[in-house]
């Protein structure tokens, strides 16, 4: 089954049960591939989608703080009844044990010995953790790693 036919099938699903802020997340997740798709002149593989979904969810948080700051606790539930629906589609987040034993296989894979190997490491991790970790906390941590194997 395709990423598309998937979230077909979803919406479906949805329309059933008659899920009206699940429906519209679902569609605004098609919208958002088919855009992709429209873009790269192919079918998004699953690391594309999975990309694709990280983009949306880490959108999602902003936009939530932004309205919670600003005082509009409606449209800050809205956000999050739509990160729900595309937390649900994104593979398990990894545990911190998890992260930190993908962290040293790879710096024993490329052999990683200061700070300034990291784009070594980070490309070596791209692939295991799309999607299930933020980069910006993955970079923080094979920072700190690099750093203290110093």
């Amino acid at each position: 089954m395709t990423i598309l036919e998937k979230l077909d099938q979803e919406i479906k699903e949805a329309l059933k049960a008659r899920d009206q802020s699940r429906l519209d997340a679902i569609r605004l997740i098609k919208a958002s591939v088919k855009n992709k798709e429209i873009e790269l002149i192919h079918p998004l593989s699953e690391a594309e989608f999975f990309a694709v979904l990280s983009t949306m969810a880490k959108q999602r948080h902003e936009s939530i703080d932004q309205f919670k700051k600003g005082g509009r606790v409606d449209l800050a539930e809205k956000e999050e009844k739509e990160l729900a629906v595309i937390s649900s589609f994104l593979p398990q987040p990894l545990s911190d044990s998890e992260l930190d034993h993908l962290i040293a296989e790879a710096i024993s894979q490329t052999g990683a010995k200061s700070p300034k190997d990291m784009g070594l490491v980070m490309k070596a991790l791209k692939e295991p953790t799309m999607g299930r970790v933020d980069g910006k906390i993955l970079s923080e941590r094979v920072r700190s790693k690099l750093a203290t194997t110093v």
